[in-house]
């Protein structure tokens, strides 16, 4: 067993452990970090294949985007995780057979992958460019057409969050800084003369009774 094949081996089983602590661990925060773990795990073994791309966009988008952000919200939130954990071992026997079948189908189609005829070799020219730039001249030769339509529907799908986000709501109150510094004196102060008045005494019940005895 060469270095490369042993070091395939020791990140597949830790990829493995901690894909499963993910979804067995109590804290909300350890399954994030074993998923971070995963991940982690998952980029190592890309590069071992030489995919360098699929790496790094992993370690960047994933483990330095998307979980450090999942996980300073599940920081922030007060999440009730015994009311979450209720009908576990309910479901579990349905979530291990259609988890079973999934294995299943994705060794099916892993086996069917590795039958089928090897491709030929590429050109010497070819086979000198680096991962990320064949990648690069695939997408924007090949795949220029897919490639912008998705980054049309991704902009297209940005604009409608930012417009559905920034939306006037009349039930909120807010201010803006922009009038507040425009404003002049006479607005900010108004004096409002108010005439005086004057309440009758009204004499008392006991007054009253007091008087009319006397008299």
């Amino acid at each position: 067993m060469d270095t490369l094949t042993a070091l395939f081996y020791v990140f597949a089983f830790v990829l493995l452990f901690a894909a499963f602590r993910v979804i067995t661990a109590r804290s909300p925060v350890a399954a994030a970090l074993n998923l971070v773990l995963a991940f982690f795990n998952a980029a190592c073994i890309w590069m071992l294949l030489q995919a360098e791309f699929l790496a790094i966009a992993l370690v960047l988008v994933y483990v330095g985007a998307v979980m450090v952000l999942f996980l300073f919200v599940v920081m922030m939130l007060d999440i009730n995780v015994d009311s979450l954990r209720q009908g576990f071992w309910k479901h579990f026997p349905l979530a291990g057979v259609i988890g079973a079948v999934i294995a299943l189908e994705m060794a099916f189609v892993l086996t069917r992958g590795f039958d089928l005829p090897v491709a030929k070799a590429f050109p010497p020219e070819v086979a000198k460019v680096a991962n990320t730039k064949a990648l690069g001249i695939e997408l924007y030769t090949h795949y220029l057409f897919p490639v912008q339509v998705a980054a049309a529907i991704l902009l297209v799908g940005m604009i409608a969050a930012i417009a559905l986000t920034l939306r006037k709501r009349k039930d909120s109150r807010y201010q803006k800084p922009s009038e507040q510094v425009r404003v002049t004196k006479a607005e900010r102060l108004r004096v409002v003369k108010v005439a005086p008045q004057v309440e009758t005494p009204v004499a008392d019940d006991a007054t009253s009774t007091q008087a009319g005895g006397q008299a």
